[in-house]
């Protein structure tokens, strides 16, 4: 709803020069349909250069709004006596509250008197040839013709409709008929005011779940998602209803808006008009995504500019942020005004809690508007309340104003106070409600004036396709995950997690280190190591001790180390687990750290987590035990190991029927490094297949033909394909392409050499949502490797897959290093490359060309950029010389570089 009155009249266009045209060329009988067509592109074009000189997008959206009312009543007269008394042309919807952007819906709607239903030839004649006239000049309308018995009928029937028709406009036609459809669709006969609110609550809650109930979508939409544009209209629908409010700003003189709250909602509506109207002339259609590409533009376009630790595009897009999230705080607030207006008894006894505060109705409420002046700490107070106080639905929404214009009482003398230290570790260590006191401390503009390292992040973006939430969203999601690691109920999620972190001793040392580990980005510098130093100051001016305060220090300076270790390195190498074991130090940084990492993922990106990850950390996690439990003084041994790992592989082997000797018989050509690489269960898998092989029995296998095998691996998490095979060219490349073709991730590759001229590779996939491949998958992935591998020629099949719309907004330039792993005498390559089908497919045929073997390879993708870590040698074993780095080098760069094909 905007500030003017809804209804707009004649006399209210400003001036539109186009029109005068247009009445003179249709005095002069001149063509009408161009003369129309002329008159709409003009008064377009005339809005465009408006916008571009910084009229208000307020202001030009109602200049629309009188261009399209102007158009309508003259191709109405020329279809229909404007003195008719039966039928009525009326505005609906957008339309009807006198706002259109560039390319906003039309919508219309032919009101007819009883005896003038569409039965009737003439009537309807005329209604399809003004219809059909619109769209023959450009104005797409969406349309009905419907009597006011019609009319009650659908509204009575879709609480949609009723909603369009209670914001209609009479713009020609018989004002008794529109005033007959008004009251016979009003709150007296349809959707009383009561009804009306549950349903369009209900709506709302529904259209917030489909954009996962966050306000912080990396590509959010400007009308629909929290805290956009219908959140505004849904305050102004409401009021009209039970009010019959005409604008926002009559529901001051009815108490439910001050003057600042609305002078917020307004100009919180006024950005957002201006996003919107821009997005339509950019796209020249009804568009109110705004997609990554229409973000970098809009910025431009806006006046914002790179500054020294933040894009132009983030800044605007924080400034998106924080305008939605003051418009979610409104909304919330004005809609359980209305709720306890509307749904809730008046005249309840209030319950007493303490002195400052009181229930009523379920909600927790002040016992007068000066608590919070007189006792400052009520602020967080009132916070611990609701997490002791189960009954309750939430704090009371006069109540929730006063905590917003109150909240500058939390300042630096509020923040030193010992029990405001108490009361908020209180709230982190009470044994339910941490997640939700946390979340309505941000929502209400405490949490960043308790912690200003938080307000400074509140609404700040980074522009990559991998963090898909704001700093402070996802800080919450981490710390929510955190928090149901601690719940029983919630065991079967993440079991491991829960496990480790329900035995913590201090659990809030966990929801400290979440609240810290990300609150030092946007300052230049490493933020873990800025907000470590935040972290521990923090603590100790909480009063906690120096050994809790140090660990939570570390924990937010270390919170990646865990998952660039799992992804990055190869943890079956003994050496890299005891490397990560000292630097972990004992079990509890180990434990900490485990559940931060699986919580900092989780809340990173709804579809970061997935099976593979989640066997690849809790395989770290389990190894680094183990080093610990020995001792950092006595490191596992390579041979010891081995020793084991091939002791189960033999267990399961003659589970399967194969005797030890044939096993036996299978490793002697395989090296050390195979079974360092390898689970038992994978390995019994391979020498199965390979026993078979051998096999007298196995007369279909020719000399030279490969084994190719898919199973799921529970264990691992994700689906297994075997190898077997000369080592013939392109086979690694051949292999790569055929899996990216059927659109599966790999995620892990391992390659082992055997009898002479045989290789052993094994890779390791996922479907594109993050879960293992189905049984079908499994044997059409098995075929397309097989051909893949028997194709005929010297190249291996080009991928057809398309770049995704998302990825292609950005450029990732290549970065190539190069480091040596002296201990297993090898080079280890790390590839950061903007990510695209058949990427692998060309690194491999890179190594190809550079004369390069690969041992094993660790798969990341990072939002929009592949992150990868290749182990490999030149085709003597070797670690790869100065030449034969610069020579692929040169590769990489010719097929990946800026200037590749």
């Amino acid at each position: 709803m905007s500030v003017r009155p809804l209804a707009a009249g004649p006399g209210t266009h400003t001036s539109m020069p186009e029109l005068d045209d247009l009445d003179a060329r249709l005095a002069e009988d001149d063509d009408a349909l161009d003369a129309f067509r002329t008159a709409l592109s003009r008064g377009d074009e005339r809005l465009r250069e408006a916008f571009a000189a910084e009229v208000p997008a307020e202001q030009l959206v109602r200049q629309r709004a009188d261009l399209v009312d102007a158009l309508l009543l003259r191709a109405w007269r020329r279809h229909f006596d404007a003195s008719a008394p039966g039928i009525a042309l009326v505005a609906t919807g957008g339309y009807g509250r006198g706002e259109l952007h560039p390319c906003s819906d039309i919508d219309v709607m032919i009101l007819l008197a009883q005896d003038q239903t569409t039965e009737r030839e003439d009537a309807r004649r005329g209604i399809e040839g003004f219809l059909a006239f619109l769209w023959d000049i450009g104005l797409e309308v969406g349309h009905s013709a419907r009597t006011v018995d019609d009319c009650v009928a659908a509204a009575a029937d879709d609480i949609t409709v009723a909603t369009s028709l209670m914001e209609s406009r009479l713009l020609c036609g018989p004002g008794e008929l529109f005033d007959a459809m008004r009251r016979a669709t009003g709150p007296q006969h349809v959707w009383s005011s009561r009804s009306f609110f549950e349903a369009k609550l209900r709506e709302q809650l529904a259209r917030h779940h489909r954009f996962h109930d966050t306000a912080y979508n990396l590509e959010p939409n400007v009308k629909s998602s929290p805290g956009g544009l219908r959140d505004i209209q849904m305050i102004g629908w409401v009021a009209k209803r039970h009010f019959g409010a005409a604008n926002l700003h009559e529901l001051i003189a009815h108490g439910f808006l001050t003057e600042n709250e609305h002078a917020r909602l307004i100009a919180g509506q006024a950005f957002l008009w201006k996003v919107r109207f821009a997005l339509h002339l950019l796209t020249g259609r009804r568009e109110d995504r705004l997609l990554f590409d229409h973000q970098l533009r809009l910025a431009a376009q806006f006046g914002y500019e790179d500054a020294s630790y933040t894009l132009a595009v983030e800044q605007f897009m924080q400034r998106y942020y924080r305008t939605i999230i003051e418009l979610s705080r409104l909304n919330e607030m004005l809609l359980q005004l209305f709720q306890e207006a509307i749904l809730i008894p008046s005249g309840a006894p209030p319950t007493p809690v303490n002195p400052r505060f009181r229930i009523r109705n379920d909600y927790l409420e002040v016992v007068d508007g000066g608590v919070f002046a007189r006792d400052p700490s009520a602020l967080l107070e009132i916070f611990l309340l609701t997490q002791q106080i189960p009954r309750l639905r939430g704090v009371s929404a006069a109540t929730i104003r006063l905590i917003r214009r109150n909240v500058d009482l939390v300042d630096e003398q509020f923040r030193q106070h010992p029990r405001n230290h108490r009361l908020f570790l209180e709230i982190l260590r009470a044994p339910s409600g941490v997640t939700h006191a946390l979340r309505r401390m941000n929502l209400y503009g405490v949490l960043g004036r308790y912690i200003p390292a938080f307000g400074r992040i509140v609404g700040r973006m980074q522009y990559d396709l991998f963090h898909v939430y704001t700093v402070d969203a996802h800080t919450l999601f981490v710390v929510g995950r955190l928090r149901r690691f601690a719940v029983a109920r919630y065991n079967h999620e993440f079991p491991r997690c829960s496990e480790i972190m329900q035995a913590l001793a201090k659990p809030e040392l966990a929801y400290l280190a979440g609240i810290f580990h990300d609150i030092g980005k946007g300052r230049g510098g490493d933020h873990s190591e800025l907000g470590a130093v935040d972290a521990e100051a923090f603590c100790l001016e909480q009063g906690l001790s120096r050994y809790d305060a140090r660990l939570v220090a570390w924990l937010v300076r270390h919170h990646l180390v865990l998952s660039i270790t799992a992804q990055k390195k190869d943890i079956s190498d003994p050496q890299v687990v005891n490397e990560f074991a000292r630097q972990v130090g004992d079990q509890t940084h180990l434990d900490y750290l485990y559940v931060l990492t699986v919580a900092d993922v989780c809340g990173t990106n709804p579809k970061l987590w997935n099976s593979w990850k989640a066997a690849l950390f809790e395989e770290l996690y389990e190894r680094t035990r183990r080093a610990l439990r020995r001792g950092l003084e006595s490191p596992s041994d390579k041979d010891e190991l081995i020793a084991e790992t091939q002791e189960a592989a033999t267990r399961l082997l003659m589970e399967r029927g194969v005797a030890p000797e044939r096993s036996l018989a299978v490793w002697e050509s395989l090296t050390d490094e195979y079974f360092l690489q390898h689970r038992p269960e994978e390995i019994a898998w391979h020498t199965a297949l390979l026993s078979a092989r051998t096999d007298s029995q196995a007369a279909d296998y020719g000399a030279d033909d490969p084994i190719v095998a898919v199973e799921a691996q529970p264990g691992r998490g994700g689906t297994a394909v075997f190898l077997y095979a000369a080592e013939m060219l392109h086979g690694f490349a051949r292999t790569t392409a055929a899996i990216d073709e059927l659109g599966l991730t790999i995620v892990d590759a391992r390659v082992s050499h055997s009898a002479p001229g045989f290789s052993l590779e094994t890779y390791y996939v996922l479907e594109p949502s993050g879960i293992p491949a189905d049984e079908t998958r499994r044997a059409e992935l098995a075929q397309a490797v097989w051909q893949g591998l028997m194709a005929d020629g010297d190249r291996p099949t080009r991928i057809l897959r398309r770049v995704p719309r998302q990825a292609r907004m950005f450029s990732t330039p290549l970065q190539v290093e190069f480091s040596e792993d002296r201990a297993n005498a090898r080079s280890i390559l790390e590839l950061i490359a903007g990510d695209r089908p058949g990427l692998l497919s060309e690194i491999a045929q890179a190594f190809l060309a550079a004369g390069v073997e690969l041992s094993a390879a660790k798969i990341m993708t990072v939002g929009e950029r592949a992150e990868d870590v290749f182990f490999v040698n030149d085709r003597a074993g070797r670690p790869l010389n100065e030449a034969g780095r610069s020579r692929l080098e040169a590769e990489l760069e010719r097929r990946l570089g800026a200037g590749a094909p």
